[in-house]
This record gives structure tokens, C-alpha cells and sequence, in this order.
């Protein structure tokens, strides 16, 4: 059996089949969202896809709901989750 996943990655289970534009389209999402993303609490690149819009931080612990295929972060969500940089610095006192 040849190796037909060598060029085209992950599409290569599609074969000749439904079409170049498609399958490079899919290749696309699928490469998106098989990739580790940047966590909007602690910054580190250490989110992947648990299931269908829902993402975790393998670092931190954090499990928020985003996109279907990217960990789109809304702005309801970012005033919830401050970044690390935010939350380290200390209080000064007025």
C-alpha cells in the first residue's frame, strides 16, 4: 500500500474523492484545531479540544467553551478569565 498522507496530511483518508478545493478546505480546519493554542488565563500554548466547543489548558486547568474548530475566546469570557500578568502583580495601596 502506498503512502498517500505524506503531501496532504490528514485528507489523505478522502483519497481522489469529492473534489481538490474540499479536501484542502478540510485540511485547513482539521489543522487548526489539532494544533495547541495560547490559554487566555496563564498564556501558555497548552489548549487543545476536548470535544465540540469545549477546550482545555493542559497547564493550567482551564476548561472554557469556544469555537467548534478554534478556542474563539469572547469578550464575556476574557473579563471572566484575567491573564497571569494581571492576576501576579500585587495591589498597591493609594
Amino acid at each position: 500500500m502506498s503512502r498517500r498522507t505524506r503531501k496532504v496530511k490528514s485528507v489523505g483518508r478522502f483519497a481522489a474523492r469529492y473534489g481538490v478545493r474540499i479536501r484542502r478546505r478540510i485540511q485547513e480546519v482539521e489543522g487548526e484545531q489539532r494544533r495547541r493554542h495560547q490559554c487566555p488565563r496563564c498564556l501558555a500554548y497548552a489548549v487543545k479540544r476536548q470535544s465540540t466547543g469545549v477546550w482545555a489548558c493542559r497547564h493550567c486547568g482551564l476548561v472554557f467553551a469556544g469555537g467548534a474548530y478554534k478556542p474563539v475566546v469572547t469578550t464575556a469570557v476574557r473579563g471572566e478569565v484575567p491573564p497571569a500578568e494581571v492576576e501576579a502583580k500585587p495591589e498597591e495601596a493609594a
